[in-house]
């Protein structure tokens, strides 16, 4: 069975690393890129782990922590694009990947609350 999140996640990091490879070496900046590339690539390591999760409740945990680190990429998103460290175009891309993470976690975790109150 395909899971859909693992593998969007899984994209999404890499292109997190594409981007802060090119803040890094062609707009020298440094501060808030590794930030992003520490929270983006959070993302899927947090999926990742969550598929062997000891229990319910702890696959919750892993995807709220994930869920986290998706809306704080999302910050630092904002703030490369609204400091001219990205264009516009460049923050549409990567930051309609990074929403529809945040939809499929938000989605994972409602979903997730609602079985362990059964």
């Amino acid at each position: 069975m395909e899971n859909i999140i693992a593998n969007k996640s899984y994209a999404f990091a890499l292109g997190i690393i594409r981007l802060y490879q090119f803040l890094s070496e062609q707009k020298k900046e440094y501060v808030l890129s590794k930030q992003l590339l520490r929270s983006g690539a959070a993302i899927g390591a947090m999926v990742k782990e969550s598929e062997h999760a000891q229990s319910k409740a702890d696959f919750l945990n892993k995807m709220n922590v994930a869920l986290k680190e998706a809306n704080e990429t999302e910050y630092w998103l904002m703030l490369l694009k609204d400091t001219g460290y990205i264009n516009n175009k460049e923050f549409d891309s990567i930051n309609a990947d990074c929403t529809e993470i945040l939809r499929l976690l938000i989605s994972i975790v409602k979903s997730t609350k609602a079985s362990l109150k059964k």
